[in-house]
C-alpha cells in the first residue's frame, strides 16, 4: 500500500507540473532589468515585454534592479524561482563578472530563452592617420602595441576588451588604452591626435565620418554592417580574426520547465521577426541579432571564453 501511494503521489506530482506548463502563464510575469530606468537596456527589456504580453496575453511588469555594475540585478534574477513568471534582460556584463572578481554568478546560472539584439563597434582612425588599411594598424601593433594609443569609453568595457583581444590576436605587447568617459570625448581624442585609434559604435561615429574627419578600417562584426557594406570585417581587412559585441537576452533562472522554455522562445522570435520590433531598433539604432534557447546557451559560453580570454590580454583578469 505504502508503494502505491509513493507511485501516486510520484505521478500526481508529474501531472501538476505538466498541467502547470501547459497553462503557461495563467498568471503577470516580472521581468527584472539590471539596469537602472532609461538606457538601452531598459528601453529594449521594455519593448520586449511590450510585445510579449500581446504574445502571452498576460501582463509583464518591468522591474528595474541597478547597482553593482548589474550584478544585483542579475543576482536576483538567478535566485528566482524557475517556473517562468521571473525572467530578466541579462546582458554583457554576465560574461565578465567572475573573470574580474565581481561576482560567481555566470552564464550558467540561468536557463537561456534567447538573444535579442547585439551591437558591434567599429575601428576608426583619423582621416590623416597613416594606417590607410586595418592591416598596416594590425602590423604596427605586432611591432609596438605600447606606442599605439587607442581608447573608446571606459577601462575593462566591450570596447576595450575589442581592442585587447585585436593587439593579442595580432601578437602585440599589452594594449595602450586611454580610457574616457565615453564614445564622445574618445572620438575628440582622436580627432586632436592624441588617440591613434578608436573603437566605438557606428552611430556614435557617424556624424564624424560624414564630416571627413575619421574613417573605419573595419567593423567588430562578423560580418559587413547592412548601413555600411563598403567597411569590411577584421578578417577580411587583416591577417587576424576578432568579432566581439555587446549583447542583450531574455533568459530565467536555471532549471526551468522546457516547455515554458520553448513557449518563451518561440514568441521571442516571432517578436525579433516583427515590423514593430525592428522599427524601434532602427529608431534607437540598435543592431537586430537572435539565437534561441540552445544556441542562445552555446552563444553565452562562446562569450563566457572570449571575453575571458580578452580581460586576460587587458591584464584585467582577477587572481
Amino acid at each position: 500500500m505504502k508503494a502505491i501511494t509513493l507511485i501516486a503521489t510520484a505521478t500526481l506530482g508529474l501531472f501538476a507540473v505538466s498541467a502547470s506548463a501547459q497553462d503557461y502563464p495563467d498568471r503577470p510575469i516580472t521581468l527584472i532589468v539590471p539596469w537602472g530606468a532609461g538606457g538601452g537596456s531598459d528601453a529594449t527589456a521594455r519593448i520586449v515585454a511590450t510585445l510579449l504580453e500581446e504574445k502571452l496575453g498576460q501582463p509583464i511588469n518591468v522591474v528595474n534592479r541597478a547597482g553593482g555594475g548589474s550584478v544585483i540585478g542579475h543576482t536576483e534574477i538567478a535566485n528566482a524561482k524557475p517556473d517562468g513568471y521571473t525572467l530578466g534582460n541579462i546582458t554583457t556584463e554576465l560574461s565578465m563578472f567572475h573573470w574580474l572578481g565581481q561576482s560567481p554568478v555566470s552564464y550558467q546560472d540561468y536557463t537561456p530563452i534567447g538573444l535579442f539584439n547585439a551591437d558591434f563597434g567599429g575601428i576608426f582612425v583619423a582621416q590623416n592617420s597613416p594606417y590607410e588599411s586595418l592591416q598596416d594598424l594590425v602590423d604596427a601593433l605586432r611591432e609596438d602595441a605600447s606606442a599605439i594609443p587607442a581608447g573608446g569609453a571606459n577601462q575593462g568595457g566591450v570596447n576595450h576588451l575589442a581592442y585587447a583581444a585585436l593587439v593579442a590576436e595580432a601578437g602585440g605587447s599589452q594594449a595602450f588604452w586611454v580610457p574616457s568617459e565615453g564614445a564622445a570625448p574618445a572620438l575628440q581624442l582622436l580627432t586632436s591626435g592624441a588617440i591613434q585609434a578608436a573603437i566605438v559604435q557606428f552611430p556614435e561615429a557617424r556624424a564624424l565620418m560624414d564630416a571627413g574627419e575619421i574613417r573605419p578600417l573595419a567593423t567588430l562584426n562578423n560580418e559587413r554592417e547592412p548601413s555600411y557594406p563598403d567597411v569590411p570585417t577584421v578578417a577580411e581587412a587583416s591577417d587576424v580574426n576578432v568579432s566581439i559585441s555587446g549583447w542583450r537576452g531574455l533568459a530565467g533562472p536555471k532549471d526551468m520547465p522546457q516547455e515554458v522554455v520553448d513557449s518563451l522562445s518561440a514568441a521571442l522570435e516571432e517578436i525579433v521577426a516583427s515590423d514593430e520590433y525592428k522599427e524601434f531598433m532602427a529608431s534607437r539604432q540598435f543592431t537586430i541579432a537572435f539565437e534561441g534557447g540552445d544556441a542562445f546557451g552555446t552563444y553565452l559560453a562562446e562569450r563566457d571564453t572570449q571575453f575571458g580570454d580578452a580581460l586576460k590580454a587587458a591584464g584585467l583578469v582577477a587572481e
